[in-house]
Order: C-alpha cells, then sequence, then structure tokens
C-alpha cells in the first residue's frame, strides 16, 4: 500500500474513518500471526494496469472491472481503461484512458461491459500485436487484467510471449527508446473469465453464467403456465456454443423432459425414445412437456439437432401443439444476479494481487472458482484442457468430453439422468427400505425441490418414499403418507415448502413420533431444514438409547435462507434471500436517481448470522455492513456516518447501510436511521427499509434449485448405501454416531459430518457456527468502498495446476 499521506492512499482526506475490527480478523499488523500475509503489506506504487473485456459480453464484467480499477487505486497504481477490447488497444489513442475512483461508480448493478468489447482481427496478426504494444508503451501500462473467454485470454498470452520481440523491434524502428525496452522489459497478464456458456476448464462458474441461468428460468417459469393451460409443448434453445452447461442446468433446474446437450447426444433411436416418454407423461396426466436444446447439440454422427427438428419430430409423430423459443441475447442480457456479482468483486481483487506479485516468470495465470475458494491457475493449462474438450467431441469421444469438463459438470449430468425418467418398475431394484423425507425449520427457496430429488432418487435405489407434513409436530401426528415418482413433478420451481415445515422441535413428540416410525416401519429419514433441523436431529439422536426405532440412519440437508447451519458452507435458499436483497437495493438505489443525496438503511433477516448482510453489502455495493460477528460501537457508527459525508461531499448521490437484524440489540434499525438523519443535515437525508419476509419467499434461484437437487440426491445415495451395510449384516442399524450426519459444502466439496461432532463447531446461544468463512470477504466490501483496513490474503499467492495438465508436460504435448 502507498505510504502514509500519499494521495493515492484510499481516504487520505477522511483520517476519520474506522478500522476494520473483526474479532476474527485481528485489525492490524502489530496484533497478526507472522506467518499472515497481509494486504496492506502489498504495494502498487509504480505499477501501471490496464483493464479489458473481449469477446462475447457477459452479465458481471462491470463488477469485476470495478473491482479491478478499485482495488488498483486502493494500493497506488495507476489504472487504465482500453476501450473495446483489443481493437482498442490497437488504435489506442482516446481508448486508451487513466481513470479514477468514481469512474467506476455506479456501474455494479449494469449488465454487458461499459468499457465495450469487440472481435478484433487485427491483434491476431504480429503488427497488430506491435501496435498494441507501442500504445501502451505510452501509458506506461506493463500489467493487464483481461476479462473474456479462452480465445481473449490465448491472445493475451501470446502477447505477453512476443512482449519483448515487439519491444525491440519498436525500439529497432525508432518508435520507442531503447531504454524502453528495459525498462518496459515484460508484460504480466492476469485473466479472468467472463462467458455464459462455462465452456472454460479449471473453474467451476465463469462471470455470467449465473446470470444466464436466471434469464432462462425466468423464461420457462412464464411458458410453462401458458403450457399448461394449453397442454403444449415447448422446445427451448439456450446459448452455449459447443458447451452444454447451460442447457444441463436449466433442464435440472426446471425438470425438463428431455435435453439436447453436445458432450451427450443421444443414443441411435433417441427418435423413438423422446416420443414414447412424452406420450407417457401425457397418459400420466402431465400437462406440458418441456425439452431443452443446446444451439451446439449434436447426434453420435456430429449432425446437428436443432430445436425446428425436434419440433417437426414431435408434431409428426404426435400431433402434439408444438411451439419453438429461442432464447438468443436475451440469456445476455440484464442485470447481473448476486453471485455473478461477488465472483466478478472476488476475482477483480484477486487479479490484481497477482499482479502485485507477480515477477518475470510468473506466467500468466486465471482467476478461478474452486467450491467457495478462489484460486489462480496457469492460463495455458486451462487452455489445453478446454480445446482437449472440443478435440474429444470432434472425435466422438463423448464419454472424455464429459471428464475433461470437470467433476461439476459430470455430476449435473449424472443427476439429471438419474432423476428425469423412472425406470420401469420390473427395472427397478426391490430394497423392502421405507425412507422418510421432511422439512423442519422456516421455508427456504429450494426446499421442494430437494424433496423432488430424494423421492425420485429414493424410487430409483428401489425404497419406498414417505413425505411428512409439517415438520416433527406433523410427523407425530400421523401426517405422512407414501409419495410417488409423479407425486413430485412440477416441484423445482416452487417456491416455500409443499410438505409444510414448522420450527417445533422433536423432544416433546419423541414417544409419538417413534410410534409412528414403527406404523409406517421407516428405515431411514431425510431432514431439510435449518438450524432446528441440526437441533432436531441432535434430540433425535441422543433418545436413542430410549427408543430403538431411532437407530436408523439419518442424514441432514441445509435449508435456510440464513445459511447458519454449522457444518456448511452453503445452505439451501441462501442465495434466492440474496437474490431478493440485491434486487432491491438495486430499486431502492435507482428511486434516488435525480434526487438530492441520499442514504438508505436497509434491515436484512438472518437471526444473528451476518452472511445475508454481509454479502448483500458486497453484491449491491453497499458502503458499511453491520453484523453480529463484528461488534461495533458508537465510534465506530459516528466514523462511518464521517465517511459517508465525505463520499456525499464529491459526485457520490446516494450510500447504502445494510444491518443484520440481531447485529446489535440497542443500535436498532431505527437508531441507526435517526443517527444517520441527524449527522447528515444539510448533506444527506436518510430512508429506511425492513425487507422481512419477502425474503423467504419467491421462486428459487437457479443456484438453490441445482444445489438442492444435487445435494439431496446425493444424501439419500448416503441413506441407501447405510441401508445395505446394515443388511449386509444381517442385524438392526448400529447405534453410532456416524450413522446421523449433516451433508454439507466445505470449501470445495459435499462432505457427511456427525452431527454429534458439530457440536463443539457451535455457538448455540446465537445459533451461528463459530467460524464462518465468509467472514474472510468482509474487508473486499470495505475496500471496495474506500475505507482504511486489514486484509489477511494469506490464501492467495499459491498458483495451481490441473492435474496432469502441467505447463511442461502442455509444451511437450504441442511440440
Amino acid at each position: 500500500m502507498a505510504s502514509e499521506g500519499k494521495e493515492s492512499k484510499p481516504d487520505s482526506q477522511s483520517p476519520a474513518a474506522p478500522a476494520f475490527t473483526c474479532k476474527d480478523l485481528a485489525a492490524s499488523a502489530t496484533h497478526q500471526p507472522t506467518d499472515k500475509k497481509l494486504f496492506e503489506n502489498l504495494s502498487g506504487a509504480g505499477k501501471v494496469i490496464g483493464v479489458l473485456t473481449s469477446g462475447g459480453d457477459a452479465q458481471g464484467m462491470n463488477a469485476a472491472v470495478r473491482a479491478v480499477v478499485r482495488m488498483g487505486i486502493y494500493v497506488g497504481a495507476k489504472m487504465y481503461f482500453v476501450y473495446e477490447g483489443y481493437q482498442g488497444m490497437v488504435d489506442g489513442g482516446n481508448n486508451i484512458v487513466e481513470v479514477t475512483w468514481e469512474c467506476v461508480s455506479s456501474i455494479l448493478q449494469v449488465g454487458g461491459t461499459v468499457i465495450g468489447s469487440a472481435r478484433c482481427q487485427a491483434f491476431r496478426t504480429r503488427e497488430g500485436r506491435l501496435q498494441a504494444a507501442y500504445n501502451l508503451i505510452q501509458k506506461g501500462i506493463t500489467n493487464l487484467c483481461v476479462i473474456g473467454g479462452d480465445g481473449s485470454l490465448t491472445g493475451a498470452n501470446l502477447f505477453r510471449e512476443e512482449w519483448s520481440g515487439l519491444l525491440e523491434e519498436l525500439a529497432k524502428t525508432g518508435k520507442i527508446e531503447k531504454e524502453a525496452v528495459k525498462k518496459y522489459a515484460y508484460l504480466n497478464i492476469v485473466g479472468m473469465v467472463g462467458s455464459i456458456d462455462n465452456d472454460f476448464c479449471g473453474t467451476d462458474m465463469t462471470i455470467g453464467t449465473d446470470s444466464a441461468l436466471h434469464r432462462i428460468i425466468e423464461v420457462v417459469d412464464a411458458i410453462m403456465t401458458t403450457a399448461q393451460s394449453h397442454q403444449r409443448t415447448f422446445v427451448l434453445e439456450v446459448m452455449g456454443r459447443h458447451c452444454g452447461y447451460l442447457a444441463l442446468v436449466s433442464a435440472l433446474a426446471c425438470g425438463a423432459d428431455w435435453v439436447f446437450i453436445p458432450e451427450y447426444p443421444p443414443e441411435e433411436g433417441w427418435e423413438k425414445l423422446l416420443c414414447t416418454k412424452l406420450f407417457e407423461n401425457r397418459a400420466n396426466k402431465k400437462r406440458l412437456n418441456i425439452i431443452i436444446v443446446a444451439e451446439g447439440a449434436i447426434d453420435i454422427h456430429n449432425k446437428p439437432i436443432t430445436s425446428e427438428k425436434v419440433k417437426d419430430l414431435v408434431v409428426k409423430q404426435l400431433g402434439y401443439d408444438t411451439r419453438v423459443t429461442i432464447l438468443g441475447h436475451v440469456q445476455r442480457g440484464g442485470t447481473p444476479s448476486a453471485f455473478d456479482r461477488i465472483l466478478a468483486s472476488r476475482m477483480g481483487v484477486d487479479a490484481v494481487l497477482a499482479l502485485l506479485e507477480a515477477t518475470p516468470d510468473t506466467p500468466a495465470c486465471v482467476v478461478s472458482l474452486s467450491g467457495n475458494q478462489s484460486v489462480r491457475l496457469p492460463l495455458m493449462e486451462c487452455v489445453h484442457m478446454t480445446q482437449e474438450v472440443q478435440k474429444a467431441m470432434d472425435n466422438c469421444q463423448f464419454a472424455e468430453a464429459v471428464k475433461l469438463r470437470g467433476r461439476s459438470f459430470e455430476n449435473n449430468l449424472n443427476t439429471y439422468k438419474l432423476l428425469s425418467q423412472k425406470k420401469p418398475d420390473s427395472e427397478l431394484p426391490k430394497s423392502n427400505f421405507n425412507v422418510a423425507v421432511m422439512n423442519v425449520g422456516a421455508p427456504a427457496a429450494g426446499m421442494n425441490a430437494a424433496v423432488r430429488s430424494a423421492v425420485r432418487m429414493g424410487i430409483s435405489e428401489g425404497h419406498k418414499m414417505f413425505a411428512v407434513n409439517n415438520g416433527f409436530e406433523g410427523f407425530s401426528k400421523g401426517q405422512i403418507k407414501e409419495i410417488t415418482w409423479g407425486g413430485v413433478g412440477g416441484w423445482t420451481g416452487q417456491g416455500g415448502s409443499i410438505l409444510g415445515t414448522k420450527r417445533t422441535l422433536p423432544a416433546k413428540y419423541l414417544e409419538a413420533i417413534a410410534e409412528q416410525m414403527r406404523i409406517h416401519n421407516i428405515n431411514a429419514l431425510l431432514v431439510i431444514g435449518g438450524f432446528e433441523a441440526y437441533l432436531g436431529l441432535l434430540e433425535l439422536s441422543a433418545a436413542r438409547e430410549k427408543y430403538e426405532e431411532f437407530c436408523v440412519p439419518m442424514v441432514m440437508v441445509p435449508a435456510t435462507v440464513s445459511n447458519n447451519v454449522p457444518g456448511s458452507d452453503f445452505s439451501i435458499g441462501a442465495d434466492t434471500a440474496l437474490n431478493t436483497i440485491t434486487d432491491t437495493c438495486d430499486r431502492i438505489k435507482q428511486s434516488a436517481s435525480g434526487t438530492k443525496r441520499r442514504v438508505f438503511i436497509i434491515e436484512t433477516m438472518g437471526g444473528y448470522c451476518g452472511y445475508l448482510a454481509s454479502m448483500g453489502g458486497l453484491s449491491a455495493g453497499a458502503d458499511v455492513a453491520y453484523i453480529f460477528e463484528e461488534q461495533f460501537d458508537i465510534r465506530e457508527l459516528q466514523a462511518n456516518v464521517e465517511h459517508l459525508t465525505e463520499k456525499m461531499k464529491t459526485t457520490i448521490q446516494r450510500g447504502l447501510v445494510l444491518r443484520n437484524e440481531n447485529c446489535n440489540e440497542n443500535y436498532t434499525t431505527d437508531f441507526i436511521y435517526q443517527l444517520y438523519s441527524e449527522e447528515g443535515k444539510g448533506i444527506f437525508d436518510c430512508r429506511k427499509n425492513v425487507l422481512g419476509h419477502m425474503q423467504q419467499g419467491g421462486a428459487p434461484s437457479p443456484f438453490d434449485r441445482n444445489f438442492g437437487t444435487k445435494i439431496s440426491a446425493k444424501a439419500v445415495l448416503w441413506l441407501s448405501e447405510k441401508l445395505k451395510e446394515s443388511y449386509r449384516k444381517g442385524k438392526v442399524f448400529a447405534n453410532t454416531d456416524e450413522s446421523v450426519c449433516l451433508l454439507g459444502m466445505r470449501t470445495r466439496k459435499l462432505i457427511f459430518q456427525p452431527v454429534t461432532e458439530l457440536k463443539s463447531q457451535t455457538d448455540f446461544e446465537h445459533r451461528i457456527p463459530k467460524e464462518q468463512w465468509w467472514l474472510k470477504l468482509r474487508p473486499l466490501m470495505k475496500i471496495l468502498a474506500k475505507y482504511k483496513i486489514s486484509y489477511d490474503v494469506s490464501d492467495s499467492g499459491q498458483l495451481e495446476h490441473i492435474p496432469g495438465c502441467e505447463i511442461g508436460q502442455i509444451e511437450t504435448q504441442t511440440a
């Protein structure tokens, strides 16, 4: 960071800006262990960084641009926009412009890219790259942050490799001084993948993919109502070029009858199979059919399967009223989702950190997402792997192509195949086990998708599936019945809980619940819910000594908007709530357009967990978010007011303050509103908004539908394995802690954890985990709001590799 007093340091004119006071992340270097790497010890002084977007546009690109610019300025670097992608770099002039902090204000929620993107043939030639190098040297730019697809990033890597040769050529022709060759000796490149297609290997999600899924699911949900009214078949064509990710996840998220993707072509004779399935669905009283076709869909002979071809087939063979909807560029449009804003902001900050730490020997890298972690991977390893996917498809090696796409893609495909079509009863195994599924706690969007997945997976495993209505209370009253494959049809897009859910714990109903388990011969239990579900399983586990009916395998899947369940980084429903908060903040901020300066105080749900307030603040561009996990006092409140006041005296017209509902019993939303109103008199006025239960409502987001579907399927497979183990041993299920588990996402994978082991990780008084991963992201919001702050970056900086794809191997294979 720039030295104290320099103009480039944030808030040099605002000495009252508060320090970061998280009890888990110390506020200053003097309190940090020596093995921690601190962001404030990194300096961008003397560095000049250019940022450009290239290739197809994607929602979230502006969030990435904003993060790069602000992070760069924060550490004291000079920041430049390169307008119109590589074309602007080649053309130079007014296309390469120095930017300030305010230049990226109010772009977080804007789709597309405000600095433009263009295909550039000139940059594909050495002459074009020579001119681009000259234009960058004129501005002193030797660090590039490129946001684009694989083609854009490959071009950036070639540019980096040629850099020294380009400079020498420019010096020979007299265009630059010989000293400039030494001064600007090497070019650092860091990439971020901005593409709705999610076709880049090495990252779980690319910037824009989640937003594109939002557009697709919005259309599918709307189409379903009209299709049901007229008993129609709809064929939807979605984008993705040669990658079927959008089509596959959309099919999972809406329960489509059939999906065509390039990586998994239908088998020979698919036409008859498709028509048979559609006919059977109509015979079973299903009023609509949804078929999703990826734009690059092919058959096993590599011949295209178009949406029109599918429509003509259905009309000719079945005579159904069939319509085609080609979504087209609507998938690229609209405001970015909360997920994409957070992803892009994290990647943008990490991209600048990577440039600060780069050396002449550092290979060009790409900032990627693995689970919930930001990682850096060698750019050409990712490009190589991406190219291998296309080669595999060109050679009709489709199984290999699916594997190369990564575990997430493969899991999505396997889950869809299992859940989309029921096997004939004669082909289903017979387990003679009865499995019950129930919802516990407050409703959360995505619960119904999880129940659907569990029921269908259980039936595929040969179990009888029973649905329990109204939580443990309903269980005790015998509100339980068998549920069939068709009984959960159309559930994926439904919000709330169709089964009904209550917060009641089982302790006072233990005898009645045990009786119902005995009556219905329940051999395993799946509980989908929040903190009450976790407490409920603890109580059932403790009651095993008294009631042998509870000596069965039990597993919990976390589902709560609060995201406060120990043992899991994510809960079903939290993403939907986060999007509701983000959308509402966007509208609230927009309401101030053209008015005088205004600050909005917004209260979010979450109990004592600050996840929604913190992540909502990051995705909505808030100035501050007050949460229980980071205690604050009146001095910090006053410092925040002064910080906002300084901003309002410049060109900033709006401020945004989020408050978690239980962050402090005395500093209430009303108190904070009155404080800001009083202190801001003559400079800004205030408005407040309590979002309330709207955060629990609405249709589930694509993320929650997909996450709920996959995690529940995995939970039922675990129950099946436990039941088979006990059956093979020929005895009643063992009374062990390992048989009562919570299935959660931890860092990069889904893992099963005994609920009794999670007790030590739980703050039962406040109903939150003792350690929460997202607290590490809290400083990002402060940095992007221009606060002085400490930030632990110990986790970043390690360049990882794709297994079996190290740089040396790539060079050998390429040669």
